[in-house]
């Protein structure tokens, strides 16, 4: 059986014109080679596996040929050459500085750089991962590097050159590789293919390369890797499922529920994440990955930052219409902050649930703080500052202090409240008026126009009011199921009085409240109707509501889907 010899080894480039992703680096080398301006030491710095160790071979083999094509190019025909591919030259030594990087070693160095080459003009010295020597050892290398005879080149590769001393620097021309760009490696994978005989779509080299975070040698071997699991062919599906990547659609579908304000969803694709048995620290870091890259297309300017296939960047360009650039900014500080605490949450799966809920919960703070902005100049009903409009003139000291008195707390801490919020569907109607203990018989008023004198009941206004929140789009689902959650009382002179439990509640009720007056007033047919929306102290039989615990008992008293909640995803306080 024949041997198999690994892509990054076969495929390995020989010439400069076959280097990937360095071609500043290979010109200005043989321009040198050209001009005959060669420096006596180079150091080659960057990251792994883009291509220093083997520019300096082919460097050094270059140098020593003796027919140099017109391209400055080794001819691989004279003896020089042929030695260098048959790997018995005598004129290029490497050393391996992370396994030889004693005082000794570098001292013996120094000894064979006193001979001159046998055969050709160069005796070239390879130093690899130069980073490593002792601080003796740089001390000892100093002096050969500083007066080197004639005919000595010495090559340094590292990738920390912050490590080296200044005097070595300062005896080098530095050469700076780049990480090679995505494109890049996915047309030497896509060639490399050609070359096996192998069927890859790009889509699966593109997440390849991706993985390879830059470095072509990575790229292939994670390429091997692929073909010895799928065999000649492979496609998009079967990259991710031996890399453990997560498939795009996920974030695709989380960003959906973000801007949906959809906390169901977003919970129930996390769980399928886990399910796949895939790490929820991957899973925020894919987000936030997402959500750059979707910043990213906002502009056509930096559209070109987005490292992916071009089918995948058109539904990145997509969606990004769909989200405005506060809703990015606000979820990549969300997930920054999560990210930077997930290792020391004693509970992993609550702390990136808790993130999720966040960032469904941008756009209803959103639009929170835009109505406390026009609070100045709020509409009749609508509450200011803690106030109801339409008592604030007759209001006495006590009770402008007890509404002043705000329910502010860490958004980590009202996250119960707000899945609350979002889980009101499950409530029946029929539940809504005797929670609130509303005497339904009691209240009602007359109708003030028209030809006929009659009266407008309770259960008239929750019907109306139940029937607007059932025809409002599928789109704003969670305002309908705030107006299911919540009982309208009717009062004297025609208002309709409203009690809310928190200002997404408020903030809900006041993005629809000019349909729904008009709504009201058309089939309750009373033009003088008002709407006055007033807030509900978190109080329990005459006792504050201090403790986390306490408004929690509060709420589950009131929407036993609470505890229910709370149960099935092991929720806890922080």
């Amino acid at each position: 059986m024949e041997n198999f010899i690994v892509s990054a080894l076969k495929y390995r480039p020989a010439t400069f014109d076959s280097v990937v992703g360095q071609s500043s680096i290979t010109t200005t080398l043989k321009n040198a080679i050209k001009n005959n301006h060669l420096a006596h030491a180079y150091l080659f710095n960057g990251p792994r596996g883009v291509g220093k160790t083997t520019c300096a071979r082919i460097f050094a083999k270059t140098i020593n040929c003796n027919n140099l094509t017109e391209s400055m190019e080794a001819c691989n025909s004279c003896e020089s050459c042929i030695s260098y591919n048959q790997s018995r030259s005598y004129n290029i030594h490497e050393l391996d500085a992370a396994s030889n990087n004693s005082t000794d070693d570098i001292k013996n160095l120094n000894d064979q750089v006193r001979i001159p080459p046998q055969v050709g003009k160069y005796s070239v010295y390879i130093i690899d991962e130069i980073h490593m020597l002792s601080t003796f050892a740089f001390n000892a290398f100093l002096k050969t590097l500083e007066e080197p005879p004639p005919y000595a080149i010495f090559i340094l590769a590292t990738t920390e050159k912050y490590k080296i001393i200044p005097t070595i620097l300062s005896r080098c021309q530095i050469y700076n590789f780049n990480r090679i760009r995505l494109d890049d490696i996915v047309g030497y994978l896509e060639y490399v293919a050609r070359c096996e005989n192998i069927e890859a779509d790009q889509e699966g080299l593109n997440i390849i390369a991706q993985k390879a975070d830059g470095a072509l040698r990575d790229a292939l071997s994670i390429f091997d890797q692929i073909v010895s699991f799928a065999g000649n062919k492979f496609n998009y599906n079967n990259v991710i499922e031996n890399l453990n990547v997560l498939d795009y659609d996920y974030f695709f579908r989380i960003t959906d529920a973000v801007i949906k304000s959809d906390y169901h969803a977003s919970l129930l694709i996390f769980n399928d994440v886990l399910d796949k048995g895939f790490d929820g620290h991957q899973f925020l870091n894919g987000i936030s990955k997402h959500l750059r890259d979707l910043l990213v297309c906002k502009d056509p300017a930096t559209i070109g930052l987005l490292e992916t296939s071009a089918s995948i960047r058109d539904r990145y360009s997509q969606q990004a219409l769909q989200c405005n650039t506060g809703i990015l900014l606000n979820g990549l500080e969300i997930c920054n902050q999560f990210d930077i605490n997930y290792k020391t949450s004693n509970n992993a799966r609550l702390h990136v649930e808790l993130a999720l809920l966040q960032l469904c919960s941008i756009e209803i703070k959103k639009k929170t703080e835009s109505v406390n902005l026009n609070n100045s100049t709020a509409k009749p009903g609508i509450i200011n500052s803690g106030n109801v409009q339409g008592e604030t003139q007759n209001s006495s000291p006590a009770k402008e202090k007890a509404y002043a008195k705000t329910d502010t707390k860490p958004v980590s801490k009202i996250i119960i409240p707000s899945i609350k919020d979002a889980l009101n569907e499950n409530i029946q109607r029929t539940e809504t008026v005797p929670e609130k203990n509303i005497q339904v018989s009691e209240v009602s008023t007359k109708y003030p126009g028209g030809n006929e004198n009659r009266e407008i009941s309770q259960p008239e206004l929750v019907e109306v009011w139940l029937k607007f929140a059932s025809g409002i789009d599928e789109s704003q689902h969670l305002i309908s199921e705030i107006l299911n959650a919540v009982t309208p009382v009717l009062k004297d002179n025609s208002q309709v009085v409203v009690k809310v439990e928190d200002e997404i509640q408020n903030v809900a009720i006041h993005e629809v409240e000019d349909k729904l007056l008009d709504y009201l007033r058309k089939e309750l047919k009373d033009d003088s109707m008002q709407i006055v929306i007033t807030r509900e102290d978190l109080k329990e039989k005459g006792k504050e509501l201090f403790t986390d615990n306490d408004k929690f008992n509060y709420m589950a008293d009131k929407n036993p889907v609470l505890l229910k909640l709370k149960q099935q995803f092991n929720l806890d306080f922080e």
